[in-house]
């Protein structure tokens, strides 16, 4: 009979090398509780949402300590309903950023979409027919940015911009250089109306952050629309119709687009050619702002939410301080930047 083999062990300083290897491999959240949970809030976003929630606070006491009026029932009722507008804008922004592209168009959008609304032909079917024209025209521009951006393989900065300009000849074309005004009362009612003491137009604001909540993270087009914004080709192999969802994020945004117009045409009781500029330059902004990578497949609604109400907030400040728009401008160029400085060095950091 051979001799029993004898278990052999390892040097004292290999085992210290593997102990300390399986240390590291422990899930973090054994390791310390406290830092996981912190970089789950970070990852989800909720760690910028905070401090947007902090810089509102901020906003708020300065309001009450320069302006007497900032807090009366009838400002904070403007701060929302200004806020409503481009708010419902920024939610199709969302989506297109967070999938990978940009939309320099939806200004324009707007403005197409108001005046195509509000002729006289189209004012003579009903306001249900100048809403359903305002939804169909922002759909279809969008799509068709969508199009030559996916299917004609062009760049989103270079199509928008076509379109931005495009769009808002069209406008003009149609309206003759001319203020549409809006004789129904039923549909400027949708500007005019409240319900629970709330108007109508922020109702429609939280309504679309709402949905656009629900579709981005409990359904397969938002997990889709991540997966297409932060690996193009990894959405590919799993099997995404890479061109057909970037289509239809462009469609979202013209869709948002084209709510807005009508909540812009109802809050004006007009359509012109003017309608919604710069509101591409607000709603990229806010989102920035709200933590969505401009690089794609991050993103959070909540996040842009609170940064349109930050913008809103800076405006109303500035008028009811007097200062001028000049000063305005400045003010956001600088947020905007400090916010593009922030992600970058945050995505310095992460790799």
């Amino acid at each position: 009979m051979g001799p029993v083999p004898v278990a052999t062990v390892p040097p004292a300083d290999e085992q210290a090398r593997v102990e300390a290897a399986a240390a590291a491999a422990k899930p973090a959240a054994e390791a310390s509780p406290f830092r996981a949970w912190l970089a789950a809030l970070s990852e989800g976003g909720s760690t910028r949402s905070i401090g947007l929630v902090v810089v509102l606070i901020i906003l708020c006491i300065v309001g009450f300590a320069t302006a007497d009026t900032f807090a009366t029932t009838g400002n904070i009722r403007t701060i929302l309903t200004n806020a409503s507008v481009i708010g419902v804008v920024t939610v199709g922004m969302t989506f297109v950023i967070i999938g990978g592209g940009i939309d320099l168009s939806v200004g324009s959008l707007v403005g197409l979409a108001s005046v195509w609304c509000t002729t006289v032909a189209t004012q003579a079917y009903g306001p249900f027919v100048m809403v359903l024209c305002a939804l169909l025209v922002g759909v279809i521009v969008g799509l068709i940015n969508g199009a030559l951006i996916a299917y004609g393989r062009l760049v989103p900065f270079i199509v928008t911009l076509g379109m931005l300009i495009g769009a808002r000849g069209l406008a003009q074309q149609i309206a003759g250089l001319q203020t549409q005004v809006v004789k129904s009362e039923t549909f400027n009612g949708i500007a005019d109306g409240a319900f629970l003491g709330v108007p109508y137009l922020v109702w429609l604001l939280l309504g679309t952050f709402a949905i656009g909540w629900v579709v981005l993270n409990l359904t397969t087009f938002g997990r889709r629309t991540v997966a297409v914004g932060g690996n193009p080709e990894a959405a590919r192999l799993a099997g995404i119709d890479i061109r057909l969802h970037t289509a239809l994020l462009y469609g979202v945004s013209g869709l948002c687009c084209g709510l807005a117009a009508v909540m812009l045409t109802a809050q004006t009781a007009s359509g012109s050619s003017t309608n919604g500029q710069n509101y591409e330059l607000d709603a990229i902004a806010a989102v920035i702002i709200g933590g969505t990578l401009l690089t794609g497949g991050r993103g959070t609604l909540v996040g842009t939410f609170l940064g349109v109400l930050v913008f809103t907030l800076i405006t109303n400040l500035f008028i009811l301080n007097n200062l001028s728009t000049p000063v305005q401008n400045l003010a956001k160029g600088l947020i905007i930047l400090g916010a593009v400085l922030l992600q970058r060095r945050r995505s310095e950091s992460a790799t």
